[in-house]
């Protein structure tokens, strides 16, 4: 274990290697960023950014969420025309688009807060009312989703997920190449490897049949992942580099055969990278499910070697005993801190959470369900 420095002692990062005792109010270092506590907010697709361009709900949105050596993700932010496959989420591959977002993270910062970029590409979970020129969307295979699955259209509708197109080995570079390039543009990166999306197309073998170097083995299935990592990484630096994976959700037709191999060897090859924190998502339903992610997490947290985070289902009480028993080191929060702003201060002083609205998450309106709901003391607008 390195010495962190006098100044730094305080701050606890991956906990598996201190016998103090943590809770999601107790300090942690991730790389050279210093949260003040381990509540984050995750990732929420809100569909606010009308057009694709962050605007001043955004700001306040986010500005809201912050507090001083809080850690914030942003929203799934499209990295190119061709990742969208959503309507009025934001993008960072302009000029426009990256002035935008200035403003939300100079509010955000001054506020005290750190803030991450997720950069996404849907791959074949997008339409071709969605590409440039109508062309269909790309992905690892010409696989399409099933049926049982429909994609939100800009007009309000909903359609079928039409079949993509495989990716030829001489593109992929160039793929790559808008990950590294929307990196520059956020600076700070999550990378979103999961949820049935363009990466995840890749690491799963329900959906990558391909016979190339980018198919069949472990190996080659990561590759594009490790090819990604390792352009914005030295875009940017590994200390601002995430990555989110989720080898056991099955969402968008995006199982695989062996999941906990498939975390395992993500993780372990990200260990060799450095990136600065792994996202796991937990959505397990029936206690199978629950058992079977129970042991996936503890695997994972196990094998790596930097700071691990997990979102998705947690209160609280479970949040603090996650962190307490060595589970994770940061707990993100999404419905909670949606209806929340001040969530940190109602965990602290253990104060009732207003109750979320789900018929809102999905809206256009600057407002409802977005930026009003209320402070435990609005005055203070913490």
């Amino acid at each position: 274990m390195e010495d962190r420095g006098e100044e730094d002692r305080e701050y606890v990062g991956n906990n598996k290697l201190t016998n103090t005792k943590l809770d999601l109010f107790s300090p942690c270092k991730v790389g050279r960023f210093k949260l003040s506590h381990r509540v984050v907010l995750a990732p929420l697709t809100r569909c606010r950014a009308l057009n694709g361009i962050p605007n001043e709900a955004l700001v306040k949105y986010y500005t809201q969420r912050s507090t001083p050596g809080g850690l914030l993700i942003t929203e799934a932010t499209f990295i190119s025309e061709t990742a969208m496959g959503f309507p009025h989420c934001p993008g960072i591959y302009t000029h426009q688009q990256v002035e935008a977002w200035k403003k939300v993270v100079d509010s955000v910062h001054a506020k005290g807060s750190i803030i991450f970029c997720q950069l996404w590409h849907v791959g074949r979970a997008s339409h071709q009312g969605y590409q440039p020129n109508s062309v269909p969307p790309i992905s690892s295979s010409n696989r399409p989703i099933s049926t049982q699955w429909r994609i939100p259209m800009p007009d309000g509708s909903f359609a079928e997920y039409p079949q993509p197109r495989a990716l030829t080995t001489t593109e992929i570079p160039g793929v790559v190449e808008d990950y590294r390039r929307a990196a520059l543009n956020a600076i700070r990166a999550e990378i979103h490897a999961g949820h049935g999306y363009l990466i995840d197309q890749f690491l799963k073998d329900s959906i990558n049949d391909r016979t190339d170097e980018y198919g069949g083995s472990l190996e080659n299935r990561c590759r594009f992942l490790m090819q990604v990592v390792r352009a914005v990484a030295g875009a940017v630096g590994a200390e601002q580099v995430a990555v989110r994976i989720s080898p056991i959700f099955d969402y968008l037709d995006s199982s695989d055969s062996d999941p906990m191999a498939l975390g395992i060897d993500i993780v372990d090859r990200l260990n060799k990278l450095q990136a600065k924190y792994v996202v796991k998502e937990t959505v397990s339903k029936t206690n199978e499910e629950k058992e079977i992610e129970s042991q996936m997490m503890l695997k994972l947290r196990e094998a790596y070697e930097g700071i691990f985070m997990s979102t998705g289902g947690y209160t609280k009480e479970t949040g603090m005993e996650a962190v307490a028993k060595g589970e994770v080191d940061l707990v993100a929060y999404g419905r909670f801190f949606i209806a929340n702003p001040d969530l940190v201060q109602r965990f602290k002083v253990d104060t009732p959470l207003n109750q979320y609205d789900r018929a809102t998450f999905y809206t256009h309106d600057p407002i409802v369900g977005y930026t009003d709901y209320p402070f435990l003391d609005e005055e203070r607008n913490f």
